[in-house]
């Protein structure tokens, strides 16, 4: 194996140095910047996150305790390969989870703060899908979704489903939006607000369906989807 240092900055400022270093890495993984075939070393990262390499071991410790990344030793951490079939498995139980969550969403009903804080968080997504972005993109959309479920009150729920975001590695994101394909997707988030705004039930399940099927399809391989 051999090193390689990807394009990577920080995505935000306002929580501690390990914090960010872990939703920047986070991100990192979901969009595919960095891979499972490439040794990478804390202290390189880093560099280009602009913070002393301690917060970033402190972060690799934890992304190897939610399984994302493993440890090689005398050289650094590579992520952990993730195979067809444990995209499979992650990928239904999302759709047994998202699907009912945001049906109950939208019989809920949202309050204006509550659409205006996740409208925020969607322009967001859309806009690192303009600049391809990825890490950015990966960022805004983990907390959406995060904010999304969070308004159920139920902490195991958004929990879970952060994980399982977090171990579905979609490496053919970069494909994407080098076809102009990433921001088309990133739109759904948007639209999928808008249907539970509106009480649309059916059509906000309709919607969160399609949107996860991105993971087994275009989002995974980097191939138009059928």
């Amino acid at each position: 194996m051999t090193s390689s240092t990807p394009v990577l900055r920080s995505v935000g400022s306002r929580t501690s140095l390990r914090d960010e270093a872990i939703k920047t890495l986070q991100a990192a993984i979901i969009a595919g910047e960095l891979r499972p075939d490439v040794v990478y070393s804390a202290p390189t990262l880093a560099a280009q996150l602009r913070m002393s390499a301690t917060p970033v071991r402190e972060a690799v410790l934890d992304l190897v305790n939610q399984g994302l990344v493993e440890t090689v030793r005398n050289k650094g951490f590579r992520v952990v390969e993730l195979d067809a079939a444990e995209l499979d498995e992650l990928t239904e139980v999302r759709l047994l989870i998202e699907v009912p969550a945001v049906r109950l969403l939208a019989r809920r009903g949202l309050e204006a703060e509550e659409y205006k804080k996740l409208k925020q968080l969607a322009a967001q997504i859309e806009r690192a899908a303009v600049r391809n972005d990825m890490i950015a993109h990966n960022k805004a959309d983990l907390e959406f979704h995060s904010a999304l479920l969070g308004l159920l009150s139920n902490k195991t729920l958004v929990s879970t489903v952060q994980s399982l975001r977090l171990r579905s590695r979609l490496y053919g994101m970069s494909r994407l939006a080098d076809s102009g394909q990433l921001l088309p997707t990133s739109h759904e988030h948007t639209e999928l607000l808008d249907l539970i705004k509106d009480g649309d039930a059916a059509g906000a399940a309709r919607l969160m369906r399609q949107h996860i099927g991105h993971v087994r399809g275009s989002w995974a391989t980097g191939d138009a989807e059928d």
